[in-house]
C-alpha cells in the first residue's frame, strides 16, 4: 500500500505542475465579449466555430482536462491518506 500511495503522490506532483504550466501559458484575452458584439455582431463567426481546433482553443481544452484529472487525484489522496 506504501508504494501505490508513493506512486500516487507522484504522479499528482507532476500533474500539478503541467497545469501550472499550462494555465500559464493561456493568452489574456482582454476584450469582453458584448464589446465585440456591440461592434459587429457578425465580425467572429468563423473564429467561434472553429475556435476549438486553434491553439488557444487546444490549450483551454487541455487545462479543463488537466483540472479534472487533478480534482479527482485530490479526492482520491485524500480518502488514501485518511486510511
Amino acid at each position: 500500500m506504501e508504494i501505490a500511495k508513493n506512486i500516487i503522490t507522484v504522479v499528482y506532483l507532476i500533474v500539478c505542475a503541467v497545469l501550472i504550466i499550462i494555465t500559464l501559458l493561456q493568452n489574456k484575452d482582454n476584450r469582453n465579449s458584448m464589446e465585440d458584439i456591440a461592434e459587429n455582431p457578425n465580425a467572429n463567426k468563423f473564429y467561434e466555430k472553429s475556435k476549438g481546433r486553434t491553439k488557444e482553443g487546444r490549450i483551454q481544452r487541455n487545462t479543463i482536462i488537466t483540472g479534472i484529472i487533478f480534482a479527482v487525484m485530490t479526492i482520491i489522496l485524500g480518502i488514501i491518506y485518511v486510511l
